[in-house]
């Protein structure tokens, strides 16, 4: 038995064998031979995704390269590579994605599985940007699909949680590389609330992240510029363990975390820097955490926010990591959190050593109140009756697994409870 965890350490798993294919052929072999297969990628997923007790495949050192369109406007991608690896390869290339997280490390498979997104009034999810996919299903068999190609296939697999095939490249959207100005900089809570909608409208890319025991928020935009590069402004050496430090006071003293929390509002400093776009979205993420997302209607989603942060003021209780909100357009994927349309994303983090497991039950009971679906990597308590009433497309989606693989190659416990 081999051991594996994800980032924040709260899922672990023992899977009989770990296995890091080169090629397809190796790949194709590895799939006939296992009862069960998952694929991991960086384990930036808090949900027992990647969970097996089978074969756990790493597809990061798989053959392949990126495959650029002769229109320039999509190109093919291996799937098991890392959105940084990704993005600093289509630079050299002259071109971009259209959107990215705040982080990078995740494998482009996970990110399009998952519904991974980034910020934007109308940018969608990075699994609105796939057009086709080389899948490798249960049988051994490599096929390809898109909507002339096992159409019913593809709109599974446009968020298909690693259910339905070892996903070997995508083929995407890219543009022609760009720059973004990023800026960072303190404003009163309720300012940015009642500014949101105009602030979405005049910047490409805004959000903003809020403590719960602190009236000011740290408002984040990025828009594309044409300018010379600055650098990523200087941080203090020991900024990540100042804030390492201050976790660990308030998971000792949860008392203090209100007072801690406004210390460090107060001590942010404004940021601006310009560079790749490849270099600019992402942020360092260094103290760990665990976290929900869910995603509510547009129109609710300031509404939801201050619901869940009024509520843990109310109650006095320890949650240690700002909240993130921002936004996301509409699409038509059949398990999209987005799919009945434009959205607005509520981030709730807690950092990892700290209770959460109760804390985010009652936290996600707020956010389905106001129409909230989860963002199915971070951490939700949805059952199969409640995928059904959430998702009307769910058993068209499972009729697609049972289809290609009928055995349940691709399921584990968690998974099967919800799409068997």
């Amino acid at each position: 038995m081999a051991a594996w965890s994800n980032w924040s350490a709260s899922v672990q798993a023992a899977p009989r064998k770990i296995a890091r294919p080169e090629t397809l052929q190796a790949l194709q072999r590895r799939v006939v031979e296992a009862d069960k297969v998952r694929v991991a990628g960086a384990g930036h997923s808090f949900m027992p995704l990647c969970e097996t007790d089978g074969l756990l495949l790493d597809l990061s050192a798989l053959e392949g390269d990126i495959e650029v369109a002769p229109d320039r406007k999509t190109a093919w991608a291996p799937a098991g590579w890392s959105l940084k690896r990704l993005t600093r390869a289509l630079w050299d290339l002259g071109l971009s994605l259209p959107n990215q997280g705040d982080v990078n490390p995740q494998a482009l498979a996970g990110a399009l599985a998952t519904g991974t997104h980034g910020t934007g009034r109308d940018l969608g999810s990075l699994s609105t940007f796939a057009h086709a996919y080389r899948l490798v299903l249960a049988d051994g068999s490599a096929v390809e699909v898109d909507r002339g190609r096992d159409p019913e296939l593809f709109e599974a697999q446009r968020l298909a949680l690693g259910l339905l095939g070892v996903v070997t490249a995508a083929r995407i959207d890219v543009l022609p590389a760009f720059k973004l100005e990023e800026r960072i900089v303190k404003r009163p809570l309720a300012e940015v609330m009642e500014t949101f909608d105009a602030l979405a409208a005049s910047h490409r890319h805004v959000e903003f992240f809020v403590f719960p025991y602190a009236d000011q928020a740290i408002l984040k935009t990025l828009h594309p510029i044409e300018a010379e590069d600055t650098p990523r402004p200087a941080k203090p050496s020991n900024e990540e363990a100042i804030f390492q430090a201050l976790c660990d006071l308030g998971a000792r003293a949860p008392v203090l975390i209100p007072s801690l929390q406004r210390i460090m509002t107060r001590a942010a400093s404004p940021q601006h820097r310009i560079g790749p776009a490849w270099r600019v979205f992402p942020s360092e993420r260094n103290v760990r955490f665990e976290e929900m997302e869910y995603e509510v209607p547009r129109a609710a989603g300031l509404e939801a926010l201050k619901a869940v942060t009024d509520w843990i003021r109310r109650r006095r209780l320890p949650v240690a990591f700002p909240f993130e909100f921002r936004w996301c357009a509409g699409d038509d994927i059949w398990l999209s959190p987005f799919n009945r349309g434009p959205g607005a994303s509520v981030s709730m983090h807690q950092y990892a050593p700290m209770p959460w497991r109760e804390l985010f039950a009652e936290a996600e009971a707020i956010f389905r109140d106001h129409g909230g679906r989860p963002h199915w990597a971070k951490r939700h308590t949805l059952s199969r009756a409640e995928v059904d009433a959430l998702y009307p497309a769910a058993e068209r989606f499972r009729a697609q697994r049972r289809r290609v693989d009928p055995s349940g190659k691709f399921l584990n416990g968690h998974l099967a409870a919800l799409f068997e």
